[in-house]
């Protein structure tokens, strides 16, 4: 007797019932249908192209409605497979034309009221299924008598034996018409395992399957593979993604028992577990037991990140498919929400790893990518504000039009939005007669703009003093004079003690390279700098993301007047190189200490946009990379070929108020000579001759 699926979900608890399942000899697909309808298997094997929805001329077959339940395939009376039957019921959409036209349903029309008795109504219905690793689609060709069509109604169901599936496995099935004039419809059911079957015995990939078993201990899960002694068996995780194709985490080959142990952090909803015996033609069993765990959730959301990718795009990284939403809002300086942009602009669904693009013609540092799920917000960056500058003091204008022409404008603050002009004691109120005219004068920033309304960011900084008596304005000018003078002392005592903070940035093509980069990190440091290099900060990358870390020490790099350092090799020329052909990063997601290809995203802005001068310089070392070779891009700021160039490099880096010449030129001699041992070491390794030596900064540069 078939299993319905509603039973069939009853065994796939923690502990499985038993089921019973319907047996079917041989081999072949067949297909069979309600009565009075005549159904046809057409090809078991066909390419899935649903193609557009086309408009149904006159009435027209489509399916409604999947049902399915399990059978056993069987070659032989001890040797079956299990087998998804599915059910497709129809029903008849669309309408009559107009009684003139000719052959409704393969005949003539009868005077509008009636189709002809000998007509039918004919359909192609495709059936796809996926389950990791194998996919297939089949077509059924139904026919359905005039006498049986009824607008509106169902006129029964096809049914198609069958889908061969593996143990354990999850099963996606979709159904459309041939061609498509409604959406397809989908249907995923998750397949028992050996433990839920009463028919076990008949099915030789449960005779040595390994049996998998999910605990938890404290922070730790445990996968227990209770299998005989000597038994070989393979093991797999992998994420298993809605759509695309599965993403491969850990695999191995064992022998058992086993006890895997895995950290509750490595938990994500959809991590699944693979595991069949190395035996040949084996059946694999997929399970995926943490889609329901809170913990795996709280995971999946603190591994997914906002990711710019020019200053249009961004996208949203994660291991597993979300259900997520996201907006536009406005980070007012000072700590306040961040308040969301809907209306005027709305919520857009987000897909993992597919690029979205809000419809802004301006970007602003106050702008942020709020991410909800299930209306609870998830994630928030603000993601223009690494590539321009900290947060504004500019206050956010709608602009709503109306009909004929009529418009009305408010400024949005933590209160709400405030109409323009308004009597309120709020300060975009006491300021709403200078932001109107601001706006009319062409002073404000346009960010969006459609048939309904717009977006402005007005800066209010300059308001701020026209409103202070003329005393108070001189105390306050004389205090801030004094204290600036005093704070630079203080900052060009501090500035000349601590010296300028530099952050180095290098492709670390190799082991001889990185160090290389860190021979010339730490002569440097003997200078009055500070540098910051990836190579010294492997642990806080570690912990942070190299994103995060570099994103951080370029801010502050940049805010204490510092000057950030891009050491080009031939492998940073082609990270480069791609970056400007694509747009994009290059393939790869970024390592865990990949610091140089983290910073692309950030890097190119400031030079596509000509703020790059004064805050970088660009270095190459000699003989192995000519500073032509950097793209054109990066040579708007000066590039320097060490150490043949060193004087004028450590010049570059130097504070504003320069060393004297004879100063600079010791030093310079000072790098050169703890530079030399690590470049005849990376061009001369050992068992190599290698040229004499010299010492200064052209030594080493072949001259």
């Amino acid at each position: 007797m078939p299993v319905p699926w509603f039973l069939l979900s009853l065994a796939l608890g923690r502990s499985p019932i038993v089921l019973s399942l319907e047996r079917l000899v041989g081999p072949q697909d067949a297909t069979h249908c309600s009565p009075g309808l005549s159904c046809h298997l057409w090809d078991s094997d066909i390419l899935c192209l649903p193609g557009d929805i086309v408009p149904a001329l006159g009435p027209v077959l489509a399916p409604t409605h999947l049902q399915t339940e399990l059978v056993l395939r069987c070659h032989k009376e001890t040797y079956c497979d299990l087998c998804v039957r599915v059910a497709v019921h129809l029903a008849v959409h669309g309408h009559w034309e107009e009684p003139e036209d000719e052959e409704k349903f393969g005949g003539a029309a009868d005077s509008g009221v009636e189709e002809p008795r000998n007509a039918s109504l004919q359909a192609q219905v495709v059936l796809s299924f996926q389950a990791y690793p194998t996919a297939r689609c089949v077509l059924l060709e139904v026919q359905v008598p005039a006498a049986l069509v009824q607008f509106g109604q169902s006129v029964g169901s096809v049914v198609y034996d069958c889908f061969e599936a593996a143990l354990g496995s999850e099963v996606r099935i979709w159904s459309y018409t041939q061609p498509r004039y409604e959406k397809e419809l989908n249907l995923t059911q998750q397949l028992p395992d050996c433990r839920g079957l009463e028919v076990r015995n008949s099915i030789p990939s449960c005779w040595a399957l390994p049996w998998l078993n999910v605990s938890a201990d404290g922070d730790n899960v445990h996968l227990v593979l209770n299998v005989s002694e000597e038994q070989h068996f393979g093991l797999s995780l992998y994420w298993n993604q809605v759509q695309g194709s599965p993403k491969p985490r850990w695999h191995k080959n064992l022998t058992g028992p086993q006890i895997i142990t895995l950290n509750h952090t490595d938990l994500v909803p959809c991590l699944c577990i693979q595991v069949w015996p190395l035996e040949p033609d084996s059946v694999r069993t997929n399970i995926c037991p943490f889609r329901e765990d809170p913990r795996a959730h709280q995971n999946l959301w603190r591994a997914a990140r906002l990711r710019l990718l020019t200053l249009q795009s961004w996208l949203l990284d994660a291991p597993c498919s979300l259900p997520a939403e996201a907006a536009l809002c406005w980070q007012a300086p000072g700590g306040d929400p961040c308040q969301p942009l809907v209306p005027p602009l709305s919520w857009e669904n987000v897909t993992v790893d597919k690029v979205l693009e809000f419809p802004l013609l301006k970007v602003h540092p106050n702008l942020c990518v709020q991410v909800n799920s299930w209306e609870k917000l998830q994630l928030q960056e603000c993601l223009w504000a690494d590539s321009l500058g900290p947060l504004k003091d500019d206050v956010l204008l709608l602009e709503t039009r109306g009909p004929q022409d009529n418009r009305s404008l408010c400024a949005l603050e933590p209160s709400g939005c405030t109409s323009l002009p308004s009597k309120a004691s709020t300060r975009a109120a006491r300021l709403g007669e200078y932001l109107l005219q601001d706006l009319q004068s062409g002073q404000c920033l346009q960010l969006w703009d459609d048939d309904l309304g717009a977006l402005w960011a007005c800066p209010v900084d300059k308001y701020i003093h026209k409103r202070w008596a003329l005393l108070w304005l001189a105390c306050l000018l004389f205090a801030a004079a004094l204290s600036l003078i005093l704070l630079l002392k203080k900052d060009h005592a501090k500035a000349a003690a601590r010296g300028r903070a530099a952050l180095l940035l290098y492709s670390a093509d190799d082991s001889g390279f990185e160090r290389l980069v860190g021979a010339l990190a730490s002569a440097l440091c003997q200078l009055p700098l500070r540098v910051a290099v990836d190579l010294w900060s492997r642990r806080e990358m570690s912990a942070q993301g190299p994103v995060a870390w570099f994103h951080a020490q370029r801010r502050q790099t940049l805010q204490e007047g510092g000057v950030v350092v891009l050491l080009f090799s031939p492998g940073a020329v082609a990270l480069c190189s791609e970056w400007l052909q694509d747009g994009v990063s290059a393939p790869g997601a970024h390592g865990p200490h990949d610091a140089f290809r983290a910073s692309l995203s950030c890097v190119l802005p400031d030079f596509l946009q000509g703020r790059a001068p004064g805050r970088y310089v660009g270095a190459c070392f000699d003989r192995l990379l000519h500073p032509d070779s950097v793209p054109a891009l990066f040579r708007t700021v000066p590039v320097f070929s060490l150490p043949s160039q060193l004087p004028d490099f450590l010049g570059a880096l130097q504070q504003p108020r320069a060393p004297r010449p004879g100063r600079l030129q010791e030093r310079a001699e000072h790098v050169s000579r703890a530079l030399q041992p690590a470049l005849d070491s990376y061009f001369h390794p050992p068992g190599t001759p290698a040229p004499g030596r010299g010492v200064g900064p052209g030594a080493g540069d072949g001259t």
